[in-house]
């Protein structure tokens, strides 16, 4: 808003600062300087008012106020008192109703009569220039000069074009027009507020006049209004018409209800000033509810411990006198204080400490380092372990995936789950979203179909809640997996590959004792139509499963139309993170040289790699440093139903270099025990 330097000089009895040096100053007191011009004799200010500030320092008078607060300067209090006249009444001239009572929270009008229009004054003509408003006539200039000084807009009607000397307030009628002063015609909704007469509307209310009721060289008797309206309303208004104006703004940001009769008394008393006009008696004044005084209880330590400075008592009451503030009760410790009502941003105690600190000086309040007592966060183990098990992933070229909790009808029966399993939600959003997913696996492997029209191969994985009940009467289970995937087109070693996975997975979180069971030891009842029964294995700790490791089953690929190889981990990461350690065993990496043998071992189909594994581990002994199985081979060269098995053994010794003569004697300890079993055949 701009306002005229000399204008606010006028409101104090001492001198303000410079108008340059001023606007240095604003910054430090929540406001802006724009700009700052010279302007004929006066200087423009261009202040930035802050919307919390509007209801009070949108004005002149307001914004005076708040530098005599500031600058410790003498405010002169304005009181507008306009000499009635005991002929007339304001009653008798103009009747007031009102249709839309909770749009208007407060309405104020004043009759003056035998006025003469002409020209204004020089000075209120360059007041109004300085501040960006076109004079008109003495009557319209002195109701914009009131709405710069008070911050409450006013508006003036010619009362002989009121019909029936009545105003309405109430809601436009559907499909209403009204030709602005500006010679504008708008079209009204049934959501705009209108002031007006028995016939048609005289103004947008709190927006912009009517041609109807304009004030003309002839006009010589006029109606002063004031009011009060939701911001909610005018600002809809404003919005639908496309319509902004200083009064709209105003109204917009809220005002004080109380400015209504402050304002109306300044327009009457300078108007009667201006053209030996007749003010009638009494006003017509709609105040039907009373905004309570707001009374708030500050406990003078808050202010030190949120100031971070001690300040006198005797300076926090000054300062809240100079901004009005009333002090109602001081117990020592706390006092009551009185809001004045066009404080509207001020309502709780840390308002009026925000007060006292700005007025005290923020630049008074020293730098200090806070000071506090650091005690480092109780570390959070699930989460720790949540992303160590991700990042073991990523690390090994997978890709973490995010999918919704859900699955539909379909999933439910192709994946094998049981309807007494699953549960179901009352309001699903779409029929996709039917159930809560009891396992990670259906979503991941249909992210594959997606996946395989761009990729021979996938890894991915999802650490995420699964939700389930043992039976159709027991308790719901809520808990988190870990499921990884291994998608290929082409290949044979997915189960392999996805055991490497594992061995790393727990290997990395401290856990040693881990092992692989046959899954088909595990009862019937208790598999799952998922997996394929001959590629799987349960994966344990100790005698604890927290798991499964194979291949899904052909059935589940061929329903779901996937070509290809298919393998998974699933991991109850509950279990996982129970026996997970940051401890690791240190084991002294050996200086003396290894030795790798091979061999290979002619076996049934149904013959587990661990069995061949454990026989090897066993006869060796403690010179085997590790064993890696390098193949896997079935077909013609070799006899029916049989498999050929080929491991690199590594003998390596902590005290010593093995000689040839040592390590042939445990590999032919090995050969011999391996041919013990009377249908394995080892092949040198």
């Amino acid at each position: 808003m701009i306002f005229s330097y000399n204008w606010l000089q006028g409101y104090l009895k001492e001198k303000l600062l410079k108008p340059k040096k001023l606007a240095e100053y604003f910054m430090m007191y929540s406001f802006e300087v724009e700009d700052i011009k010279k302007q004929g004799g006066d200087w423009a200010l261009d202040v930035d008012i802050m919307p919390n500030r509007a209801p009070d320092c949108l004005s002149h008078i307001g914004l005076a106020r708040e530098l005599s607060a500031v600058f410790g300067l003498k405010f002169k209090k304005p009181n507008f008192k306009p000499k009635e006249s005991k002929k007339i009444k304001t009653e008798d001239l103009i009747e007031v109703k009102f249709k839309s009572k909770k749009d208007c929270s407060r309405y104020t009008a004043r009759v003056i009569t035998d006025i003469k229009v002409g020209e204004s004054s020089k000075l209120i003509k360059e007041r109004l220039k300085t501040c960006g408003l076109k004079p008109i006539n003495n009557i319209v200039d002195a109701a914009n000069y009131v709405m710069l000084e008070t911050g409450q807009p006013l508006h003036v009607f010619d009362l002989d074009k009121i019909s029936d000397q009545k105003i309405i307030v109430r809601k436009a009628k559907k499909g209403e027009k009204i030709t602005t002063l500006d010679n504008v015609k708008y079209k009204l909704n049934e959501k705009i507020l209108v002031i007006a007469d028995s016939k048609k509307p005289l103004a947008i209310a709190g927006i912009k006049g009517g041609k109807r009721a304009e004030i003309v060289k002839a006009t010589k008797r006029i109606v002063l209004e004031a009011a009060n309206f939701n911001l909610k309303t005018i600002r809809q208004g404003s919005k639908d018409l496309c319509l902004k104006t200083d009064a709209s703004w105003r109204f917009e940001n809220s005002i004080d209800s109380n400015l209504t009769e402050v304002a109306i008394n300044r327009a009457a008393e300078m108007i009667q000033s201006l053209t030996s006009g007749k003010v009638a008696k009494g006003l017509i004044d709609f105040y039907p509810k009373k905004p309570a005084v707001k009374k708030i209880w500050l406990e003078l330590s808050r202010v030190e411990s949120l100031l971070g400075i001690e300040i006198p008592k005797k300076d926090i009451f000054k300062i809240l006198e100079r901004l009005e503030f009333k002090i109602l009760k001081d117990n020592g410790k706390k006092i009551q204080v009185q809001v004045p009502t066009f404080r509207l941003d001020v309502s709780i105690p840390e308002n009026l400490i925000e007060e006292i600190g700005r007025i005290y000086g923020y630049e008074k309040i020293p730098a200090v380092a806070p000071k506090v007592c650091l005690i480092p966060a109780e570390r959070n183990w699930s989460i720790f372990w949540e992303n160590f098990s991700k990042d073991i992933l990523k690390e090994n070229g997978f890709s973490e995936l995010y999918s919704y909790s859900f699955i539909n009808e379909e999933k439910r029966e192709v994946f094998g789950y049981k309807s007494s399993e699953v549960l179901e939600i009352e309001n699903p959003l779409s029929e996709n979203q039917k159930y809560l997913t009891p396992s990670l696996i259906p979503n991941l492997i249909e992210s594959v179909i997606e996946n395989f029209k761009y990729f021979d191969k996938i890894k991915i994985f999802e650490l995420g809640k699964i939700f389930y009940k043992k039976n159709k009467n027991s308790s719901i289970i809520e808990k988190r997996a870990l499921t990884a995937l291994i998608a290929q087109k082409t290949g044979k070693n997915t189960f392999y590959e996805l055991k490497g996975v594992v061995d790393v997975l727990l290997e990395k979180m401290g856990i040693s004792n881990y092992w692989y069971d046959d899954y088909m030891s595990t009862p019937e009842e208790s598999r799952s139509s998922v997996w394929r029964q001959e590629r799987c294995a349960e994966i344990k700790i100790g005698n604890k499963e927290i798991g499964f490791l194979g291949e899904v089953s052909k059935e589940i690929l061929k329903t779901l139309k996937i070509k290809g190889e298919v393998g998974l981990i699933d991991i109850d990461f509950e279990k996982l993170k129970n026996l997970a350690t940051e401890e690791q065993e240190y084991s002294l990496i050996s200086s003396f040289p290894s030795a790798v043998r091979d061999i290979a071992v002619l076996v049934p189909l149904e013959v587990k790699v661990i069995e061949v594994l454990n026989i090897i581990n066993r006869a060796g002994g403690k010179l085997i440093k590790d064993i890696d199985l390098f193949d896997i081979y079935e077909g013609k060269e070799i006899t029916a139903e049989k498999k050929n098995l080929a491991f690199h053994i590594i003998y390596q010794a902590e005290d010593r270099t093995l000689s040839s003569e040592e390590i042939d004697k445990v590999q032919n300890k090995i050969i011999k025990t391996l041919e013990e079993e009377t249908s394995w055949e080892t092949r040198r």
